[in-house]
């Protein structure tokens, strides 16, 4: 075992696998052959710890990679295959402060993925959106032809599989075919950029040791991007499945609680463009406590994240395409 300072961290190792341990979680990571990609485990109370432990991870054991985004002279990007599981999601630390954009774009694209407020920029044919997770789930149709004048939809209507995914623990609790996928087999492949990330959502209900019915999810991305976009991702998936909960617990009578949230990613990167910015980031999460980096509910400064969500939702209100440039 050896002793790391400044998080009080720990790291056990053997034949097979590197574990890094402190008091955000762990992560553990296997030691992986020439030419695999490495595989990385993280496991946290909260989303904060989740997302520190998985940037440290990656960072530090990830395989540098080249990808179709780099400009010449970029580095090389950073990547594993990663596995996170929050015990928490809803709990507290819920919220980092280095999230880009900070409250108001948070709010904004959490509105985005459960309410549906930007599907109407949905227009490839003049060079605008191909989907939005929310429309792929709440509005799922398949296509032969994204681009092609009402974007080759096949069905009169979508498929609103949050729905179905509601009616089918309504009539059994213990199904395990409560899932959502985003996949369009016969469109997305033809498209060279622009594919949904998010692939499936599986929604799992079990009965805790009092009796009461606890709501799991599991997420599995195709490709995510960890600096940037994997905080407010699962902040808003998270807020869905509290609202999933909230939606059975009226239907089948009993309260419903929020159990845990695992987030499974094929690709977990940081861009090699992004490395310079995020170095400063990466020591201070390594070097220093993670208290001073979330907002913790009850604080003054708490309150201050909470007024600028208010001020956003009522922004969005008026004028759904507010903070447009910033999407």
């Amino acid at each position: 075992m050896e002793e790391k300072s400044g998080n009080h961290a720990e790291v056990y190792e053997n034949d097979f696998v590197k574990t890094f341990s402190d008091s955000r979680g762990c992560y553990v990571v296997d030691k992986t052959r020439d030419g695999n990609l490495p595989a990385i485990a993280v496991y946290s109370d909260s989303l904060p710890g989740a997302w520190e432990l998985a940037m440290l991870g990656v960072y530090d054991h990830g395989i540098k990679i080249a990808t179709h985004y780099d400009k010449p002279g970029d580095p090389k990007s950073i990547e594993a295959t990663v596995m996170i599981n929050v015990a928490n999601p809803l709990g507290n630390p819920k919220i980092h402060k280095n999230i880009p954009g900070g409250a108001e774009h948070l709010e904004v694209y959490r509105q985005e993925v459960v309410e549906g407020i930007h599907d109407h920029w949905i227009n490839p044919q003049e060079k605008k959106w191909t989907y939005t997770y929310h429309e792929r789930l709440f509005n799922w149709n398949p296509s032969v032809d994204l681009n092609a004048k009402n974007r080759g939809l096949m069905l009169p209507e979508g498929v609103d599989q949050i729905e179905l995914v509601v009616k089918d623990l309504e009539r059994d609790i213990t199904s395990k075919g409560a899932q959502a996928t985003t996949w369009i087999p016969s469109a997305d492949p033809l498209l060279e950029s622009n594919r949904p990330c998010l692939q499936r959502l599986w929604f799992r209900a079990l009965e805790n040791n009092e009796g009461d019915v606890v709501l799991n999810l599991n997420s599995h991305w195709r490709s995510r991007d960890l600096a940037k976009a994997w905080f407010m991702n699962s902040y808003a998936i998270t807020d869905l499945q509290g609202k999933v909960a909230e939606d059975l617990s009226k239907r089948i009578g009993k309260e419903v609680k929020v159990g845990s949230y695992k987030d499974v990613s094929d690709s977990l990167h940081i861009y090699g463009n992004y490395l310079e910015e995020y170095k400063g980031h990466i020591k201070n999460m390594k070097e220093r406590p993670m208290d001073g980096r979330v907002f913790v509910e009850g604080t003054p400064m708490w309150e201050g994240f909470v007024d600028t969500i208010i001020e956003t939702q009522e922004k969005l209100i008026k004028d759904p395409d507010y903070n447009k440039c910033k999407n």
